[in-house]
């Protein structure tokens, strides 16, 4: 079986509408094998481009069209083929933890890769270089906390903000939060909080 057959019998068995990259296939033949294939797949209508080196079998729903994989999925997908490690950015973080009703205009990453714009359809995408301490605990509720806690700052940090995020968190999480590394002043707010909650 050729590069080409080996690649289509292989996406054939993806997911629809699950985002996949082009380094996943790399174990199958050169880049510009990969590539090769995955542009042929495209003009047979097999695949989607959905930005640079990040594709997806169609998945088609009567009324909209092609279903969009949702942004998140995307991200993680893009900084698993860079072997980057990406957080939420704070201020989406803050709104989730409902310290902040402002909806950020444009999804914003943070990364551990360099500060770029992404294209996804007519979504533009920024990632923004941090330092690998605003990355700790990726993909976790303790790490969209740790966040949210950074970005509210040192100003406007409270006791309500402190319970507003803790609060919502299970024990587990809490002391996964409580072990990173962080800012005196966030570890101090923790330790205050610990302390009235006699929790640890």
């Amino acid at each position: 079986m050729s590069t080409a057959q080996t690649i289509t019998t292989e996406v054939k068995r993806l997911p629809l509408g699950e985002p996949f990259a082009t380094t996943s296939f790399l174990k199958l033949g050169s880049r510009s094998a990969v590539d090769n294939s995955l542009s042929r797949l495209v003009k047979q209508g097999v695949v989607e481009r959905i930005t640079q080196g990040i594709y997806i079998r169609p998945k088609k729903n009567r009324f909209v069209g092609t279903v969009k994989p949702e942004i998140n999925k995307v991200i993680k997908v893009i900084a698993e083929s860079n072997g980057e490690t990406i957080q939420v950015h704070g201020a989406e973080a803050a709104r989730r933890f409902k310290l902040s009703t402002q909806v950020p205009t444009q999804p914003i990453y943070y990364t551990s890769g360099s500060t770029r714009t992404l294209k996804i359809g007519k979504l533009t995408i920024k990632l923004v270089h941090v330092a690998r301490r605003k990355l700790q605990l990726s993909e976790k509720k303790s790490g969209l906390a740790l966040s949210a806690l950074w970005y509210i700052g040192k100003e406007n940090m409270s006791r309500y903000t402190v319970e507003q995020v803790c609060n919502k968190l299970n024990a587990t999480e809490q002391e996964e939060l409580f072990s990173a590394e962080m800012p005196a002043w966030i570890s101090n707010a923790l330790q205050t909080y610990q302390k009235e909650y006699a929790i640890g």
